[in-house]
């Protein structure tokens, strides 16, 4: 009996260290639609936690809205009922106001310096606002998510602001976007990502901006007939955690994860390079137009109207847009 008692004792055992100690599930919600890069980046990166710190933590995936829109995501975050997210750095923003700088347009002189400027590990900007953040609303960025550049879609020719003017164009619900759509030119009008396709198709808006990826994986073609290569934003996305469930965690778990994370940036950079004159291959087949500079697209116009509108509903960006410009 006393040996049969033991052998069992000795598999209990075994089994236990199989499996981790305090294991932690991590919600993770994001609006993006089945066919975008952050869906795969999210997806990709949890099977990759998942495997770095050998099942210590895991991370469920809500993608598509599905535990609610950008306000919800971030709220449930600050409270902690949703761990982990991922949005525009300016979602953030009802927190600490200033972070929306990573999502100005006209910043960034290409995907790279892009990643190189949010990377929270090194960006003096970041790891500055970043502070400000864990203080002021217990949440902390530790990833960015690289998209590719967004471009403006419509369903007319789009060459200059002027062509914008007076019209009625989607705008992010965040104070940044409803600035920049207003040095387009244009009137800007709150829709969330889930509704856009029904604003587009019903006139509430003639216009919208976003990566060819998300214009792609959401079917855009069929209500816009135009693409315009304004590239007037570096897409980049904040990925941010609670602070608390952050802390939870033990450092070498947070290190795995944000090891991960920094790989998965990488990669994102990558795909996105790689599928930009596919997709405008893609979207010219399904019938959409596209304007580039040289078949008269003022990029010039739209920079110099948004970045003066831009500086002046922000003046308390320009230290951190000096700082996310020196980068290399």
């Amino acid at each position: 009996m006393f040996i049969k008692t033991g052998r069992l004792l000795a598999i209990a055992a075994i089994t236990l260290t199989a499996i981790p100690a305090f294991a932690q599930d991590l919600r993770y919600a994001h609006v993006g639609a089945e066919g975008d890069i952050q869906t795969r980046y999210a997806a990709e990166a949890a099977e990759e936690i998942a495997t770095a710190t050998d099942g210590a933590v895991t991370v469920q995936v809500f993608p598509a809205s599905q535990l609610g829109g950008v306000s919800e995501i971030v709220g449930g975050v600050q409270m902690g009922s949703i761990q982990m997210g991922h949005h525009d750095f300016a979602s953030l923003a009802q927190m600490m106001p200033d972070v929306s700088v990573f999502n100005a347009p006209f910043i960034y002189r290409d995907g790279a310096h892009a990643l190189a400027a949010t990377d929270p590990a090194t960006s003096p900007a970041l790891q500055e606002i970043n502070e400000q953040l864990v203080e002021q609303g217990g949440v902390r960025i530790i990833g960015r998510i690289y998209r590719g550049a967004r471009h403006i879609s419509s369903n007319f020719e789009v060459k200059s602001p002027d062509d914008l003017a007076g019209k009625p164009f989607r705008a992010v619900p965040l104070d940044l976007w409803v600035s920049m759509v207003t040095g387009f030119g244009a009137t800007p009008t709150p829709v969330e990502v889930a509704e856009l396709p029904t604003a587009l198709m019903t006139g509430l808006v003639v216009g919208q901006e976003n990566p060819l990826t998300m214009i792609t994986s959401n079917s855009l073609h069929e209500v816009q007939s135009h693409v315009a290569m304004t590239g007037h934003m570096q897409s980049v996305l904040a990925v941010f955690v609670n602070e608390s469930v952050w802390q939870g965690l033990s450092q070498e778990n947070r290190t795995q994860i944000t090891q991960v994370l920094d790989a998965k940036a990488e990669e994102s950079l990558v795909w996105a390079q790689e599928s930009e004159a596919e997709l405008v291959a893609e979207l010219t087949e399904k019938g959409m137009t596209v304007v580039t500079e040289e078949g008269g697209l003022d990029i010039d116009a739209f920079r110099e109207r948004v970045l003066a509108q831009i500086s002046g509903d922000f003046p308390s960006y320009q230290p951190y847009i000096e700082q996310i410009m020196a980068v290399e």
